[in-house]
């Protein structure tokens, strides 16, 4: 699993056409947005590892201004989003291949059990986008701080 993880003031996901038209799936206020993506060959440990590895991430800064402080520590919000392109490969030629990218029926499991680790770790519901669809993701990143996650490569 790879999460792309931004530090946000706020942030918004919206679903783009469709059945339904568009439509605002969530939003969150000062906390993390993540952008997640499942590879072929990952299985519940990397879901468990990725969002423990999160939710104590100390990316929020104490009272002296130091980032010390975890999602946890503060009681900020999270919003996950499904993002697939995140294991794109343009290695060869300028087209990406996705070839690495889990296909939904392993996916979207995986997606959930980290969803669900991640409101157990944080203790409250995590808004989501919606798995496949077209997406709108909005943020005002704080600071900004971006950090990149890689269950298989943790030297990422």
């Amino acid at each position: 699993m790879r999460a792309v993880i931004q530090r946000v003031k706020k942030a918004s996901v919206d679903i783009i056409g469709g059945e339904f038209g568009n439509f605002r799936r969530g939003e969150i206020e000062k906390g993390l947005l993540i952008l997640l993506a499942v590879e072929k060959d990952d299985s519940d440990s990397d879901a468990e590892w990725l969002a423990q590895k999160i939710s104590r991430l100390r990316i929020f800064e104490d009272s002296d201004g130091k980032m010390n402080l975890s999602l946890i520590d503060t009681g900020g919000d999270a919003l996950i989003v499904s993002q697939f392109t995140l294991f794109g490969n343009a290695k060869k030629g300028n087209r990406p291949s996705f070839n690495r990218s889990a296909e939904p029926a392993l996916a979207i499991p995986l997606y959930e059990k980290f969803t669900s680790i991640m409101e157990c770790n944080i203790g409250k519901k995590i808004p989501t986008g919606s798995f496949g669809a077209m997406m709108d993701v909005s943020l005002i990143n704080d600071g900004p701080v971006t950090i990149i996650l890689d269950s298989k490569n943790k030297d990422f």
